[in-house]
Order: C-alpha cells, then structure tokens, then sequence
C-alpha cells in the first residue's frame, strides 16, 4: 500500500471514530435529558445539551422512537460495561452494588418511557427486553455474588428478583412527585446487608 492509501485509510478510521464518539455523546445527552424530563422532552433541549443542531439528531434518528431505542441499547451497553469496574473501584462490592443500582434506576426511567412510546409494537419490545435481561441479569449477577461471598449481603437473593424488585419500585415515579422511587430503592439496596453474627456463645 502506498504512502497516500495508509494515510487515507487512517484518516477514514480516524473519521469513523470521530463519527463514533459524537454519537455516543448524543446518546448520553438524550440518556441525562430523559431522566430528568421525560421521554418526551423537546428534541432541542437535547441538541442543547449536547451541543449540537436539532438537525444533526434527525440525520442519526429521524423519529423519537429510534432515538429512544437508540438510549435504550446505549444505557444497557454503559450497564453492561459499569459493573466490572464499579467493582474494582468501590471500596466494597456492596458499594459497588448499591452504585450499579443508582445507574439502573435512571435507566429505568428511559425504559418505562419506552414502553409508552413502543405499545403498538409488542414485538420489538420484547426483543429489546429480551437483550436488557441477557447482558444486565449476568452483570446483577457478579456484583451479588462478589457482595455475599465478601459476607456484606445475604446470599439468598437472584439478580432477576432484585432488578424485578427495583424495576416495580420505579414504576409511576415520574408522574407522582410525593413519590421518591430512589429513597425506597435506597432502602431495599440497605436491607441486604447480612445479620451480623450474634457472639454470644451458643447463639
């Protein structure tokens, strides 16, 4: 290869990337907008945040539901991706769990706007459900099975139950303000920690 193909082939790799990270960016702006105002925020609060034109969000996602399909896989990726290093980072595994749980609470917002949003194609929800719970239930998975085996939660507890549990914790959040989803998530994540063991002889 000549001199100038390596140095067109870098520059179309270098623009593919470019391409790349300016979606993601676009993504988490949609993902942070839909959390705080809802699915059916202005499309230019989120060209806002992001920095970018209205036009620019409509040659990536013409109608809302691709853009909300599109949070949707972007915020199972990210969770997917969280966990392993929440868990290095953390001082505890219950740590990390509880800080997994936050960033599956604010995914949960997106995702029961979804549902609104894709009720006349069954479907295509259920296919997108079906990918949620194979790349998240494995994730749930090791960060309960690292907390229990470091003795901070018991050990009795499935990932489908805790993320089914917060999931209908979550539900009508939105619409009730004297409602507050995360306190009560908050209070589930601490009542998993592990009964210390009575010292008392024979006890």
């Amino acid at each position: 290869m000549s001199d100038s193909g390596e140095g067109s082939g870098r520059a179309a790799r270098s623009k593919r990337s470019d391409a790349r990270r300016n979606k993601e960016a676009l993504l988490d702006a949609a993902a942070a907008v839909f959390v705080t105002s809802g699915v059916e925020a202005p499309v230019r609060d989120i060209a806002a945040r992001a920095g970018v034109g209205v036009g620019t969000i409509y040659r990536h996602f013409p109608t809302r539901s691709d853009l909300i399909i599109a949070v949707y896989r972007h915020q199972v990726e990210s969770l997917a991706e969280a966990g392993p290093g929440l868990l290095e980072a953390s001082a505890t595994a219950h740590a990390a769990l509880g800080r997994w749980i936050d960033l599956f609470v604010d995914f949960l917002v997106t995702k029961h706007g979804l549902a609104a949003v894709l009720k006349s194609d069954t479907a295509g929800f259920d296919t997108l459900h079906a990918y949620f719970l194979d790349r998240l239930l494995p994730v749930c998975t090791e960060l309960l099975e690292a907390a229990a085996a470091a003795g901070e939660i018991r050990s009795d507890l499935r990932a489908y139950e805790l993320m089914r549990g917060v999931g209908n914790l979550c539900i009508g959040a939105e619409s009730d303000p004297r409602y507050d989803a995360r306190r009560l998530v908050e209070l589930l994540v601490q009542g998993l920690r592990a009964e210390p063991a009575d010292p008392r002889p024979g006890r």
